[in-house]
């Protein structure tokens, strides 16, 4: 759960897994340099160790925040960093450390970033701050005014006013993500939708004509049951007839054993995963039958719509052979392989017809191959290296 500090402004809103990438992301490549720079900065301008811990005491507070920054719950501990690493600015301009700016300029510009509102008045009294303690030290010292100006104002205020002013861009980056996955969340909702219509309209053809032909019939049939028996016994057994092949038609279709276009799945597939700005390859063999066409459109469009529904995929790779199809998309999700009821039942009505299903997960990357092989010839060759 969010922590109520957390709400005055909340962090895009990424999967749980795009989350923990952007964080060990930034955590990789962000918080080493930050921590030996202040690291640095303690090492070169503390002269004593009560110097030492208070500047250690900035550095700790920069490193915390930008830890709960880069996991989106900076908020809690918001207010205590800014509040450490001003103070120390304080002690260090009093003390004469002029790089004890450190931890405001890390703390400062992720916090003023994240705020709902007035971010730039923020930014601003941000800088302000660092500049008007730093002008404090003209008040303890009579050294070299230009120098005093260099190292507690023009430094410190510049390099706060940089990093705050690079936090901005950086900031929408974020938002870009967010409005990147969402987009790619609506399409693989779309693809779902376009689906259930697609089932929807083969299950209207279906059931549509013959319910307004048995209450035609059941009509006729009420009429001559006393008049004709002979005739309405016909009519109910033609009734019948045709309720148990609309019963038959209704399971094929629920089983997905309707006759499928290989090509056409293959190119609404690539519609698809383009649409949601996947890049798509597709190598194709020898023709296939039109049993095993039929199966392995089956194949390829519950694989498309588990990928647009449950991968984080950016490349997919399809593979079409005289027996059999390979689908290899990037984008899975790291622990156990998942359970995907569409490709279990697949599975069984693909062994039922002699072929074999073969699911698998390999360090990000997740396989699905079918393959009917030909009578005396060889299985289908598989893109196995995942």
């Amino acid at each position: 759960m969010r922590r109520t500090g957390d709400t005055a402004h909340p962090p895009p809103e990424h999967s749980e897994e795009t989350r923990g990438r952007l964080r060990r992301l930034n955590l990789v490549m962000l918080l080493p340099p930050l921590a030996v720079a202040g690291a640095a900065t303690v090492a070169f301008d503390a002269e004593s160790w009560t110097q030492a811990a208070v500047l250690g005491a900035g550095v700790l507070a920069a490193l915390l925040a930008f830890v709960r920054w880069a996991s989106g719950r900076l908020f809690a501990v918001a207010v205590p960093c800014l509040a450490v690493t001003a103070a120390v600015w304080v002690y260090g301009v009093a003390e004469g450390c002029d790089t004890a700016f450190y931890g405001l300029a890390v703390v400062g510009p992720h916090v003023v970033t994240r705020l709902p509102r007035h971010r730039g008045a923020a930014a601003v009294a941000l800088v302000g701050f660092v500049t008007a303690v730093g002008l404090a030290r003209l008040w303890i010292t009579q050294d070299d005014i230009p120098a005093v100006l260099i190292s507690y104002v023009i430094i410190p205020a510049g390099v706060t006013a940089v990093v705050t002013g690079l936090m901005f861009p950086n900031q929408r980056f974020y938002g870009l993500v967010a409005e990147l996955e969402q987009s790619r969340e609506r399409e693989a909702e779309l693809a779902v939708i376009r689906e259930r219509v697609r089932f929807a309209g083969d299950l209207h053809d279906i059931q549509g004509h013959t319910l307004h032909v048995v209450k035609l019939k059941v009509a006729l049939a009420r009429k001559l049951v006393h008049t004709d028996p002979a005739r309405a016994e016909r009519e109910l057994g033609e009734i019948q007839a045709l309720v148990g092949d609309t019963i038959d038609r209704t399971k094929e279709l629920a089983h997905a054993q309707r006759r499928l276009n290989l090509s056409a799945e293959l190119e609404n597939a690539k519609n698809l995963f383009e649409a949601a700005g996947i890049e798509v390859s597709v190598t194709r063999g020898p023709s296939v039958d039109a049993r095993t066409s039929e199966h392995l459109g089956q194949v390829l469009r519950e694989t498309t719509t588990n990928i647009l529904r449950h991968a984080q995929a950016a490349t997919v790779r399809i593979t079409l052979s005289g027996s059999g199809i390979t689908i290899v998309n990037d984008g899975a999700r790291e622990g156990p392989l998942p359970e995907l009821r569409g490709l279990s039942a697949l599975r069984l009505r693909v062994a039922d017809d002699g072929g074999e299903l073969t699911v698998e997960q390999n360090d990000g990357w997740f396989l699905t191959a079918a393959d009917f092989p030909r009578p005396g010839g060889s299985p289908a060759t598989r893109e196995g290296e995942i």
